[in-house]
């Protein structure tokens, strides 16, 4: 971090999205949450995994056995998976002043991703930090029943048994019963778990927010003179912007935008971002919050801001930044000139 002059000029601004501008955290850690029981992996270590990076390259990580041609779908469900744990309270739960049984999310009209059932058996790993969606499965034990609470905890950190543990039958008619049987009980179980993660989703506050000086700070920058370069995907970073009262700029670099060969700690999202707007990176204002991201912004050369708004400062801090504030209420831009030839004077206080 720069200890000199804290007033500096550049030509543009490149924002990373959230952690920066928004506060999504909640709704993504209880997304990445949910993958990791889907897959039977420890919540926290997913979590700690994941953050700063691109659904697709996660997802590729944690799901090596998803399609190529399949990925841009699953990143969408993904992405949706975000948002619905980000509605559900207001619009569903406790703070809808319209929850009643027909907007229950036990409806059948209330759409959602689907949970899948886990397919290998817990890691041993820990992360840092407890997951939001599996960390609040024993709240719930006093709207449900225990012993439903029980079976959805051994359910979701079940594996298949051993295929020599199946049952058949010899005759040909009881083995066509027993089949439609489980596959009758199979489908009540997956209805049970969506029902219950739905239930999860919906008690618990995770609505997106707008961070401290955002809109100030956008409001002060001229047209023309900022973009967003975003780890998340179209559907996230535009359903998260407008979300808060953001409206996404004409350059918004998502993580799907078939341009990029490359994403953070990769310069590639910066570097494109500058380019559309039409100045070299090495001219512009990186904001960003995570490590990968910051990194980014260092290796595109432009000048990086850092915000202590989803990590530590030590966590951060030798991650190459020039700058690191709490927020951005610690910044500001005033533009300088007129037109084409006008400037952003930026003065950091600290």
């Amino acid at each position: 971090m720069s200890s000199q002059t804290k007033t500096f000029s550049a030509d543009a601004v490149l924002f990373d999205m959230d952690g920066t501008l928004t506060d999504s955290i909640a709704a993504v850690e209880a997304a990445w949450g949910k993958v990791a029981t889907d897959i039977g992996q420890d919540p926290a270590y997913v979590i700690a995994a994941t953050h700063g990076k691109r659904a697709v390259d996660n997802l590729s990580q944690f799901k090596p056995h998803i399609k190529e041609h399949e990925m841009d779908d699953e990143v969408q469900r993904f992405e949706e998976s975000i948002l619905f744990f980000a509605d559900a309270y207001n619009v569903h739960g406790p703070g809808s002043r319209t929850n009643s049984l027909h907007n229950s999310p036990f409806s059948s009209e209330f759409g959602t991703p689907a949970l899948t059932p886990a397919s290998s058996a817990p890691s041993s790993r820990s992360g840092s930090r407890a997951s939001s969606f599996v960390g609040s499965l024993q709240q719930l034990a006093a709207i449900r029943r225990p012993s439903f609470l029980s079976r959805l905890t051994g359910v979701l950190t079940m594996s298949a048994l051993p295929e020599r543990d199946a049952v058949t039958f010899d005759d040909p008619v009881m083995e066509e019963q027993h089949q439609d049987f489980v596959a009758s009980e199979e489908k009540k179980l997956q209805k049970d778990q969506l029902a219950a993660w739905q239930l999860e989703a919906a008690a618990v506050d995770r609505s997106v927010q707008i961070l401290p000086g955002v809109k100030r700070m956008i409001s002060s920058i001229p047209e023309g003179r900022y973009a967003v370069a975003t780890s998340g995907a179209k559907t996230y970073a535009y359903g998260c912007m407008t979300r808060v009262g953001i409206t996404p700029p004409p350059v918004t670099i998502t993580a799907d935008d078939k341009r990029l060969k490359a994403g953070k700690p990769a310069p590639d999202p910066f570097l494109l971002a500058a380019k559309c707007l039409g100045f070299d990176a090495k001219k512009c204002v990186v904001f960003e919050d995570s490590p990968s991201g910051i990194r980014a912004g260092v290796a595109s050369g432009a000048t990086v801001i850092a915000v202590c708004t989803s990590h530590e400062r030590s966590k951060i801090e030798n991650c190459g930044a020039h700058f690191i504030i709490d927020n951005m209420e610690q910044v500001v831009c005033e533009p300088v000139g007129e037109g084409e030839n006008v400037q952003l004077k930026f003065t950091i206080l600290q």
